[in-house]
Protein backbone atom coordinates (compact mmCIF):
# COMPACT_ATOMS: atom_id res chain seq x y z
CA UNK A 1 0.00 0.00 0.00
CA UNK A 2 1.34 3.29 -0.61
CA UNK A 3 1.77 5.62 2.36
CA UNK A 4 -0.85 6.72 4.24
CA UNK A 5 -3.62 4.55 2.89
CA UNK A 6 -7.58 4.97 2.62
CA UNK A 7 -8.96 1.78 4.33
CA UNK A 8 -12.75 1.12 4.06
CA UNK A 9 -14.26 -1.03 6.67
CA UNK A 10 -17.14 -3.40 5.39
CA UNK A 11 -19.57 -5.38 7.35
CA UNK A 12 -19.44 -8.49 4.98
CA UNK A 13 -22.64 -10.41 5.99
CA UNK A 14 -24.60 -7.22 6.33
CA UNK A 15 -23.32 -5.69 3.01
CA UNK A 16 -23.42 -9.13 1.15
CA UNK A 17 -27.09 -9.32 2.31
CA UNK A 18 -28.54 -5.96 0.70
CA UNK A 19 -26.80 -6.75 -2.10
CA UNK A 20 -28.45 -9.99 -3.20
CA UNK A 21 -32.03 -8.20 -2.11
CA UNK A 22 -30.44 -5.36 -4.87
CA UNK A 23 -30.17 -8.04 -7.42
CA UNK A 24 -32.71 -10.93 -6.05
CA UNK A 25 -29.89 -13.40 -5.88
CA UNK A 26 -28.00 -15.05 -3.15
CA UNK A 27 -24.43 -13.43 -3.73
CA UNK A 28 -21.45 -14.76 -2.67
CA UNK A 29 -17.99 -12.67 -2.94
CA UNK A 30 -17.32 -13.05 -6.81
CA UNK A 31 -21.19 -11.87 -7.20
CA UNK A 32 -20.10 -8.78 -6.03
CA UNK A 33 -20.36 -6.47 -9.53
CA UNK A 34 -17.21 -5.39 -10.80
CA UNK A 35 -17.67 -2.18 -10.54
CA UNK A 36 -19.05 -1.86 -6.73
CA UNK A 37 -14.77 -2.38 -6.04
CA UNK A 38 -14.30 0.15 -8.71
CA UNK A 39 -16.39 2.54 -7.60
CA UNK A 40 -13.86 1.70 -3.93
CA UNK A 41 -10.97 2.23 -5.86
CA UNK A 42 -12.61 5.89 -7.46
CA UNK A 43 -12.95 7.49 -4.29
CA UNK A 44 -9.24 6.78 -3.52
CA UNK A 45 -9.44 3.65 -0.97
CA UNK A 46 -6.09 1.50 -0.99
CA UNK A 47 -7.71 -1.73 0.87
CA UNK A 48 -10.69 -2.82 1.84
CA UNK A 49 -11.07 -4.33 5.42
CA UNK A 50 -14.12 -7.41 5.01
CA UNK A 51 -15.04 -7.40 8.45
CA UNK A 52 -16.39 -11.00 9.64
CA UNK A 53 -16.19 -13.30 7.11
CA UNK A 54 -14.90 -16.65 9.38
CA UNK A 55 -17.04 -19.49 9.82
CA UNK A 56 -19.56 -18.39 12.29
CA UNK A 57 -20.66 -19.89 15.89
CA UNK A 58 -23.75 -21.38 15.85
CA UNK A 59 -24.01 -21.13 20.29
CA UNK A 60 -22.83 -17.32 19.78
CA UNK A 61 -25.99 -16.88 17.39
CA UNK A 62 -28.10 -18.52 20.38
CA UNK A 63 -26.41 -16.44 23.06
CA UNK A 64 -26.95 -13.08 20.49
CA UNK A 65 -30.39 -13.57 20.02
CA UNK A 66 -31.64 -14.03 23.99
CA UNK A 67 -29.19 -11.19 24.98
CA UNK A 68 -31.54 -8.20 26.44
CA UNK A 69 -28.65 -5.61 25.62
CA UNK A 70 -28.38 -6.69 22.22
CA UNK A 71 -32.03 -7.32 21.49
CA UNK A 72 -32.83 -3.53 23.08
CA UNK A 73 -29.91 -1.96 21.29
CA UNK A 74 -31.09 -2.98 17.68
CA UNK A 75 -34.85 -2.24 18.88
CA UNK A 76 -34.03 1.22 19.13
CA UNK A 77 -33.09 1.77 15.46
CA UNK A 78 -35.22 -0.63 14.04
CA UNK A 79 -38.07 -1.53 15.42
CA UNK A 80 -39.72 -3.83 12.95
CA UNK A 81 -36.27 -6.42 13.30
CA UNK A 82 -37.00 -10.06 14.18
CA UNK A 83 -34.18 -12.53 15.64
CA UNK A 84 -33.35 -13.86 12.64
CA UNK A 85 -31.66 -10.41 11.97
CA UNK A 86 -29.45 -11.32 14.65
CA UNK A 87 -26.44 -13.38 13.57
CA UNK A 88 -22.90 -14.63 15.52
CA UNK A 89 -20.74 -11.98 16.54
CA UNK A 90 -18.45 -11.91 13.87
CA UNK A 91 -15.59 -11.71 17.03
CA UNK A 92 -16.35 -15.36 18.21
CA UNK A 93 -14.91 -17.15 15.45
CA UNK A 94 -16.17 -21.43 14.92
CA UNK A 95 -13.12 -21.86 12.85
CA UNK A 96 -10.77 -19.56 10.32
CA UNK A 97 -12.48 -20.93 7.07
CA UNK A 98 -14.33 -18.34 5.06
CA UNK A 99 -17.94 -18.42 5.61
CA UNK A 100 -19.78 -20.89 3.02
CA UNK A 101 -22.36 -17.70 2.82
CA UNK A 102 -19.00 -15.79 1.13
CA UNK A 103 -18.17 -18.55 -1.40
CA UNK A 104 -15.23 -19.98 1.29
CA UNK A 105 -11.28 -19.96 0.82
CA UNK A 106 -10.89 -20.17 -2.65
CA UNK A 107 -13.57 -17.72 -3.03
CA UNK A 108 -11.54 -15.14 -1.20
CA UNK A 109 -8.46 -15.88 -2.43
CA UNK A 110 -10.00 -15.15 -5.99
CA UNK A 111 -11.24 -11.83 -4.91
CA UNK A 112 -7.99 -11.02 -3.87
CA UNK A 113 -6.62 -11.74 -7.61
CA UNK A 114 -9.76 -9.46 -8.69
CA UNK A 115 -8.63 -6.71 -5.91
CA UNK A 116 -4.70 -6.45 -6.65
CA UNK A 117 -5.51 -6.03 -10.18
CA UNK A 118 -7.88 -3.27 -9.79
CA UNK A 119 -5.40 -1.93 -7.66
CA UNK A 120 -6.84 -2.68 -3.86
CA UNK A 121 -5.57 -4.86 -0.82
CA UNK A 122 -7.36 -7.03 0.97
CA UNK A 123 -7.78 -6.80 4.89
CA UNK A 124 -9.16 -9.53 6.71
CA UNK A 125 -9.39 -10.22 10.62
CA UNK A 126 -7.53 -12.04 13.19
CA UNK A 127 -8.82 -12.44 16.50
CA UNK A 128 -5.80 -13.19 18.52
CA UNK A 129 -7.64 -13.22 22.40
CA UNK A 130 -10.69 -16.08 21.99
CA UNK A 131 -12.61 -18.05 19.92
CA UNK A 132 -16.09 -19.27 20.05
CA UNK A 133 -17.16 -21.36 23.07
CA UNK A 134 -18.27 -23.92 20.60
CA UNK A 135 -15.32 -23.59 18.29
CA UNK A 136 -13.49 -26.95 16.90
CA UNK A 137 -10.11 -26.21 19.10
CA UNK A 138 -12.71 -25.94 22.63
CA UNK A 139 -13.27 -29.20 21.57
CA UNK A 140 -10.20 -30.84 20.65
CA UNK A 141 -7.46 -29.33 21.86
CA UNK A 142 -9.28 -28.11 25.31
CA UNK A 143 -5.52 -27.21 26.50
CA UNK A 144 -5.14 -24.45 24.02
CA UNK A 145 -7.33 -22.27 26.32
CA UNK A 146 -6.88 -21.29 29.50
CA UNK A 147 -8.67 -23.76 31.98
CA UNK A 148 -9.31 -25.78 35.07
CA UNK A 149 -9.33 -29.23 35.63
CA UNK A 150 -11.78 -28.84 38.63
CA UNK A 151 -14.68 -26.94 38.84
CA UNK A 152 -14.52 -23.28 39.86
CA UNK A 153 -14.46 -21.45 43.24
CA UNK A 154 -17.84 -19.08 43.34
CA UNK A 155 -15.66 -16.06 42.66
CA UNK A 156 -14.60 -18.03 39.79
CA UNK A 157 -18.04 -19.25 38.12
CA UNK A 158 -19.20 -16.38 36.27
CA UNK A 159 -15.45 -16.81 34.26
CA UNK A 160 -15.79 -20.11 33.09
CA UNK A 161 -17.96 -22.94 31.33
CA UNK A 162 -18.19 -26.51 31.30
CA UNK A 163 -17.18 -28.59 27.93
CA UNK A 164 -18.40 -32.02 27.02
CA UNK A 165 -14.93 -33.07 28.17
CA UNK A 166 -15.60 -31.81 32.01
CA UNK A 167 -13.05 -29.50 31.68
CA UNK A 168 -14.10 -25.46 32.78
CA UNK A 169 -12.74 -23.11 29.85
CA UNK A 170 -12.41 -19.37 31.12
CA UNK A 171 -14.26 -17.30 28.55
CA UNK A 172 -12.30 -14.09 26.64
CA UNK A 173 -12.02 -11.23 29.19
CA UNK A 174 -10.83 -7.78 29.14
CA UNK A 175 -9.63 -7.43 32.80
CA UNK A 176 -11.55 -4.08 32.74
CA UNK A 177 -14.76 -5.64 32.05
CA UNK A 178 -17.09 -8.78 32.27
CA UNK A 179 -16.50 -12.15 30.45
CA UNK A 180 -17.64 -12.04 26.78
CA UNK A 181 -19.99 -15.18 27.48
CA UNK A 182 -19.76 -16.70 23.68
CA UNK A 183 -15.72 -16.88 23.40
CA UNK A 184 -13.25 -19.24 25.17
CA UNK A 185 -10.16 -17.94 26.21
CA UNK A 186 -6.68 -18.70 24.58
CA UNK A 187 -3.91 -19.23 27.17
CA UNK A 188 -0.93 -17.71 25.05
CA UNK A 189 2.08 -19.27 27.90
CA UNK A 190 0.96 -22.60 26.59
CA UNK A 191 3.63 -22.89 23.37
CA UNK A 192 1.22 -25.19 21.98
CA UNK A 193 -1.35 -22.43 21.67
CA UNK A 194 1.41 -19.66 20.31
CA UNK A 195 2.12 -22.27 17.27
CA UNK A 196 -1.31 -23.07 16.34
CA UNK A 197 -2.24 -19.15 15.88
CA UNK A 198 0.81 -18.49 14.53
CA UNK A 199 -0.19 -21.60 11.66
CA UNK A 200 -3.26 -19.37 11.09
CA UNK A 201 -1.88 -16.54 10.68
CA UNK A 202 0.08 -18.06 8.22
CA UNK A 203 -3.57 -19.73 6.72
CA UNK A 204 -4.71 -16.49 6.52
CA UNK A 205 -1.56 -14.85 5.02
CA UNK A 206 -2.14 -17.24 2.05
CA UNK A 207 -5.79 -15.40 0.96
CA UNK A 208 -5.26 -11.64 1.53
CA UNK A 209 -3.01 -8.76 2.34
CA UNK A 210 -3.14 -7.75 5.72
CA UNK A 211 -5.18 -8.22 8.91
CA UNK A 212 -7.06 -5.69 11.40
CA UNK A 213 -5.57 -7.66 14.80
CA UNK A 214 -8.61 -7.38 17.51
CA UNK A 215 -7.35 -6.12 21.13
CA UNK A 216 -3.42 -7.20 20.81
CA UNK A 217 -2.64 -5.82 24.33
CA UNK A 218 -4.81 -8.39 25.47
CA UNK A 219 -2.11 -11.35 24.52
CA UNK A 220 0.84 -9.16 25.77
CA UNK A 221 2.57 -11.58 28.56
CA UNK A 222 2.17 -8.87 31.32
CA UNK A 223 -1.51 -8.19 30.92
CA UNK A 224 -1.95 -12.03 29.89
CA UNK A 225 -0.55 -12.95 33.49
CA UNK A 226 -2.48 -9.92 35.31
CA UNK A 227 -5.66 -11.30 33.70
CA UNK A 228 -5.05 -15.32 34.01
CA UNK A 229 -1.80 -15.46 35.89
CA UNK A 230 -2.95 -17.58 38.44
CA UNK A 231 -4.92 -19.94 36.55
CA UNK A 232 -2.41 -20.69 33.94
CA UNK A 233 -0.32 -21.48 36.56
CA UNK A 234 -2.25 -24.26 37.82
CA UNK A 235 -1.36 -26.12 34.46
CA UNK A 236 2.30 -25.45 34.76
CA UNK A 237 2.82 -23.06 32.31
CA UNK A 238 5.21 -20.13 33.32
CA UNK A 239 5.51 -16.46 31.49
CA UNK A 240 7.63 -16.92 28.44
CA UNK A 241 10.77 -14.77 28.05
CA UNK A 242 9.30 -13.21 24.07
CA UNK A 243 6.13 -11.45 22.74
CA UNK A 244 3.30 -13.33 20.94
CA UNK A 245 3.44 -10.87 18.47
CA UNK A 246 7.30 -10.16 18.34
CA UNK A 247 7.70 -14.33 17.17
CA UNK A 248 4.13 -14.58 14.73
CA UNK A 249 4.65 -10.76 13.10
CA UNK A 250 8.04 -12.14 12.29
CA UNK A 251 7.46 -15.67 10.90
CA UNK A 252 4.63 -14.27 9.26
CA UNK A 253 6.76 -11.56 7.46
CA UNK A 254 9.99 -13.82 6.57
CA UNK A 255 6.98 -15.92 3.92
CA UNK A 256 4.66 -12.88 3.00
CA UNK A 257 7.17 -9.63 3.39
CA UNK A 258 4.71 -7.18 2.21
CA UNK A 259 1.77 -8.43 4.34
CA UNK A 260 0.23 -5.69 6.84
CA UNK A 261 -0.47 -5.73 10.37
CA UNK A 262 -2.80 -3.66 11.92
CA UNK A 263 -3.23 -3.41 15.83
CA UNK A 264 -6.52 -2.66 17.63
CA UNK A 265 -4.70 -1.32 20.58
CA UNK A 266 -5.50 1.00 23.73
CA UNK A 267 -4.19 1.67 26.99
CA UNK A 268 -1.33 4.05 26.08
CA UNK A 269 0.31 0.71 24.57
CA UNK A 270 0.63 1.65 20.59
CA UNK A 271 4.30 2.64 20.88
CA UNK A 272 5.11 -0.90 22.70
CA UNK A 273 2.47 -2.67 19.87
CA UNK A 274 5.07 -0.84 16.87
CA UNK A 275 8.14 -1.75 18.77
CA UNK A 276 6.63 -5.31 18.01
CA UNK A 277 6.30 -5.48 14.58
CA UNK A 278 2.75 -3.95 13.84
CA UNK A 279 2.79 -1.96 11.32
CA UNK A 280 -0.15 0.54 11.81
CA UNK A 281 -1.70 1.04 15.55
CA UNK A 282 -5.12 2.59 16.43
CA UNK A 283 -5.17 5.79 17.50
CA UNK A 284 -7.70 6.27 19.63
CA UNK A 285 -6.46 9.00 21.71
CA UNK A 286 -7.01 10.84 18.69
CA UNK A 287 -10.28 9.73 18.33
CA UNK A 288 -10.99 11.03 22.12
CA UNK A 289 -9.48 14.29 21.67
CA UNK A 290 -11.16 15.00 18.67
CA UNK A 291 -14.66 14.01 20.50
CA UNK A 292 -14.07 15.89 23.64
CA UNK A 293 -11.13 18.28 23.71
CA UNK A 294 -9.80 21.43 22.03
CA UNK A 295 -8.01 22.31 18.91
CA UNK A 296 -4.50 23.06 20.95
CA UNK A 297 -5.26 19.35 22.97
CA UNK A 298 -5.30 17.86 19.04
CA UNK A 299 -1.93 19.56 18.02
CA UNK A 300 0.06 18.76 20.87
CA UNK A 301 -1.07 15.03 20.12
CA UNK A 302 -0.26 15.61 16.74
CA UNK A 303 3.82 16.76 17.92
CA UNK A 304 4.36 13.00 18.77
CA UNK A 305 7.08 11.34 17.41
CA UNK A 306 7.57 11.32 13.92
CA UNK A 307 7.49 7.17 13.42
CA UNK A 308 4.69 6.45 15.82
CA UNK A 309 2.32 9.70 13.34
CA UNK A 310 3.09 7.47 10.66
CA UNK A 311 2.14 3.93 11.66
CA UNK A 312 -0.93 4.99 13.23
CA UNK A 313 -4.07 4.55 12.28
CA UNK A 314 -6.75 7.03 12.47
CA UNK A 315 -10.69 7.12 12.29
CA UNK A 316 -13.84 8.85 14.15
CA UNK A 317 -15.88 6.06 13.36
CA UNK A 318 -15.80 2.00 13.08
CA UNK A 319 -17.79 -0.79 13.97
CA UNK A 320 -17.13 -0.46 18.08
CA UNK A 321 -17.55 3.43 18.16
CA UNK A 322 -20.77 5.44 18.27
CA UNK A 323 -21.86 6.47 14.48
CA UNK A 324 -20.01 9.89 13.73
CA UNK A 325 -22.84 11.95 12.81
CA UNK A 326 -24.48 11.00 16.63
CA UNK A 327 -20.77 11.29 18.71
CA UNK A 328 -19.67 14.63 16.75
CA UNK A 329 -22.90 16.34 15.44
CA UNK A 330 -23.18 17.32 11.40
CA UNK A 331 -20.44 19.92 10.58
CA UNK A 332 -18.26 18.87 13.69
CA UNK A 333 -17.95 14.59 12.02
CA UNK A 334 -17.09 16.15 8.79
CA UNK A 335 -14.22 18.76 10.08
CA UNK A 336 -13.46 15.22 12.24
CA UNK A 337 -13.35 13.61 8.97
CA UNK A 338 -11.12 16.19 7.22
CA UNK A 339 -9.01 15.78 10.20
CA UNK A 340 -7.71 12.32 10.08
CA UNK A 341 -7.71 12.23 5.73
CA UNK A 342 -5.34 14.98 5.96
CA UNK A 343 -2.68 13.74 8.80
CA UNK A 344 0.33 11.19 8.50
CA UNK A 345 -0.71 7.64 8.98
CA UNK A 346 -3.08 5.24 7.53
CA UNK A 347 -7.09 6.70 7.39
CA UNK A 348 -9.76 4.34 8.37
CA UNK A 349 -13.52 4.92 7.59
CA UNK A 350 -16.42 2.18 7.68
CA UNK A 351 -18.41 2.20 4.88
CA UNK A 352 -22.15 3.16 6.87
CA UNK A 353 -19.77 6.34 7.96
CA UNK A 354 -19.61 7.46 4.42
CA UNK A 355 -23.42 6.79 4.10
CA UNK A 356 -24.17 8.98 7.09
CA UNK A 357 -25.49 6.62 9.17
CA UNK A 358 -27.50 8.10 12.43
CA UNK A 359 -27.00 5.28 14.87
CA UNK A 360 -24.67 2.55 15.51
CA UNK A 361 -26.31 -0.81 16.15
CA UNK A 362 -24.75 -4.07 17.77
CA UNK A 363 -22.47 -6.10 14.73
CA UNK A 364 -24.07 -9.19 15.72
CA UNK A 365 -27.46 -7.53 13.85
CA UNK A 366 -27.48 -8.13 9.72
CA UNK A 367 -30.24 -6.22 8.91
CA UNK A 368 -28.93 -2.50 8.11
CA UNK A 369 -30.18 -0.96 5.43
CA UNK A 370 -27.26 1.20 4.42
CA UNK A 371 -29.55 3.76 3.51
CA UNK A 372 -27.32 6.81 2.47
CA UNK A 373 -27.68 10.45 3.45
CA UNK A 374 -26.60 12.34 0.25
CA UNK A 375 -25.53 15.64 1.31
CA UNK A 376 -22.94 13.51 3.34
CA UNK A 377 -22.42 11.20 0.80
CA UNK A 378 -21.30 13.80 -1.36
CA UNK A 379 -18.94 15.68 1.38
CA UNK A 380 -16.67 12.50 2.10
CA UNK A 381 -17.00 11.67 -2.09
CA UNK A 382 -15.11 15.19 -2.14
CA UNK A 383 -12.92 14.77 1.02
CA UNK A 384 -11.78 11.79 -0.33
CA UNK A 385 -11.00 12.27 -3.49
CA UNK A 386 -8.91 15.40 -2.96
CA UNK A 387 -7.05 13.38 -0.43
CA UNK A 388 -6.42 10.86 -2.85
CA UNK A 389 -3.65 13.49 -4.67
CA UNK A 390 0.10 12.07 -4.26
CA UNK A 391 0.53 14.84 -2.14
CA UNK A 392 -1.16 13.53 0.56
CA UNK A 393 0.63 10.41 0.21
CA UNK A 394 3.86 11.17 -0.69
CA UNK A 395 4.71 14.67 0.45
CA UNK A 396 6.36 16.25 3.23
CA UNK A 397 3.76 16.95 6.29
CA UNK A 398 4.25 20.85 8.24
CA UNK A 399 2.14 21.26 11.14
CA UNK A 400 1.61 25.49 11.15
CA UNK A 401 1.03 27.68 13.70
CA UNK A 402 -1.35 30.30 14.04
CA UNK A 403 -1.31 33.56 14.88
CA UNK A 404 -4.06 36.04 16.53
CA UNK A 405 -5.24 38.98 14.46
CA UNK A 406 -5.91 41.11 17.06
CA UNK A 407 -3.79 41.33 20.65
CA UNK A 408 -5.61 39.19 23.23
CA UNK A 409 -7.62 37.25 20.71
CA UNK A 410 -7.00 33.60 21.95
CA UNK A 411 -9.89 32.63 18.57
CA UNK A 412 -6.95 31.95 16.90
CA UNK A 413 -6.07 28.78 19.25
CA UNK A 414 -9.66 27.10 17.57
CA UNK A 415 -7.72 26.58 14.33
CA UNK A 416 -5.51 23.69 13.20
CA UNK A 417 -3.55 24.03 10.12
CA UNK A 418 -1.03 21.75 8.28
CA UNK A 419 -0.13 21.81 5.02
CA UNK A 420 1.54 18.65 2.55
CA UNK A 421 4.43 19.82 0.33
CA UNK A 422 5.39 18.06 -3.06
CA UNK A 423 7.69 19.43 -5.51
CA UNK A 424 6.19 22.74 -6.30
CA UNK A 425 2.61 21.95 -5.07
CA UNK A 426 1.29 22.86 -1.47
CA UNK A 427 -1.52 21.74 0.08
CA UNK A 428 -2.92 23.51 2.78
CA UNK A 429 -5.29 22.12 4.94
CA UNK A 430 -7.08 25.05 7.83
CA UNK A 431 -10.01 24.08 9.96
CA UNK A 432 -11.55 26.17 12.80
CA UNK A 433 -12.24 23.46 14.99
CA UNK A 434 -14.86 25.04 17.26
CA UNK A 435 -18.23 25.92 17.53
CA UNK A 436 -17.44 29.92 17.20
CA UNK A 437 -16.83 31.52 14.77
CA UNK A 438 -12.80 32.46 14.67
CA UNK A 439 -10.19 34.72 12.61
CA UNK A 440 -6.57 33.37 12.61
CA UNK A 441 -3.12 34.80 11.07
CA UNK A 442 -1.02 31.73 8.84
CA UNK A 443 2.77 32.55 8.24
CA UNK A 444 2.92 30.84 4.88
CA UNK A 445 6.59 29.21 4.55
CA UNK A 446 6.19 29.11 0.56
CA UNK A 447 4.26 31.47 -1.08
CA UNK A 448 2.07 30.70 -4.26
CA UNK A 449 3.22 32.10 -8.11
CA UNK A 450 1.95 36.18 -8.01
CA UNK A 451 0.15 37.05 -10.63
CA UNK A 452 -0.75 41.04 -11.39
CA UNK A 453 -0.08 41.52 -7.65
CA UNK A 454 -2.10 39.06 -6.35
CA UNK A 455 -1.97 35.70 -4.83
CA UNK A 456 -4.53 33.24 -6.16
CA UNK A 457 -5.14 29.60 -4.34
CA UNK A 458 -7.56 27.23 -5.15
CA UNK A 459 -9.72 26.21 -2.43
CA UNK A 460 -10.54 22.83 -3.18
CA UNK A 461 -13.91 22.10 -0.83
CA UNK A 462 -15.56 25.05 -2.37
CA UNK A 463 -14.08 24.83 -5.90
CA UNK A 464 -13.18 28.50 -5.62
CA UNK A 465 -10.35 30.52 -6.27
CA UNK A 466 -9.06 32.96 -3.27
CA UNK A 467 -7.49 36.15 -4.06
CA UNK A 468 -4.83 38.43 -1.84
CA UNK A 469 -3.09 41.04 -2.49
CA UNK A 470 0.64 40.38 -2.35
CA UNK A 471 1.34 43.64 -0.61
CA UNK A 472 -0.86 41.83 2.52
CA UNK A 473 1.24 38.70 2.66
CA UNK A 474 4.09 40.13 4.41
CA UNK A 475 2.63 40.09 7.98
CA UNK A 476 0.89 36.83 6.84
CA UNK A 477 -2.58 34.94 5.19
CA UNK A 478 -5.96 36.28 6.94
CA UNK A 479 -8.75 33.92 7.39
CA UNK A 480 -11.96 33.92 9.02
CA UNK A 481 -14.04 31.06 9.54
CA UNK A 482 -17.39 30.29 10.37
CA UNK A 483 -17.64 27.30 13.35
CA UNK A 484 -16.21 23.81 11.64
CA UNK A 485 -15.47 25.74 8.47
CA UNK A 486 -12.68 23.78 6.68
CA UNK A 487 -10.31 24.58 3.37
CA UNK A 488 -7.94 22.98 1.51
CA UNK A 489 -5.76 25.59 0.01
CA UNK A 490 -4.12 24.48 -3.23
CA UNK A 491 -0.70 26.59 -4.89
CA UNK A 492 1.77 26.26 -6.83
CA UNK A 493 4.93 28.04 -5.64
Amino acid sequence: MRTNPHILEINTYSWLKNLSKKLEKECTLLDVPDEKWEKIKYLGFDAVWLMGVWKKSAKSKQIAQEDKQINDAIKEVYPEYTKEDISASPYSVYDYQVGSCFGGDEAMRELRKKLNNMGLKLILDFVGNHMAVDSIQVKENPDYFVNLKHPPKNWQKKLFFKTENDTYIAHGKDPHFEPWTDTAQLNYFNPDTRKFMQNTLLKIASMCDGVRCDMVMLNFNDIHQKTWGDVIAEGGYKKPETEFWQEAIKIVKEQYPTFTFIAEVYWNLEWQAQKLGFDYTYDKILYDRLLKSTAQDIKGHLNAEDLYQQRSIRFIENHDEEAALTAFGREKSLAAALIISSLRGARLYHILQIYGRQKRVPIQYTGDKGKKDLPILRKYEKILQITNHPAFHGGQWFIMDTFPVQEGDEKHKNFLAWSWVQQNTSKMVVINYSSQKAECVLQCKKCPDEQDGMYVLYEEISGKDVHIPAASMDKGLKLSFEPYQMYILNYNF
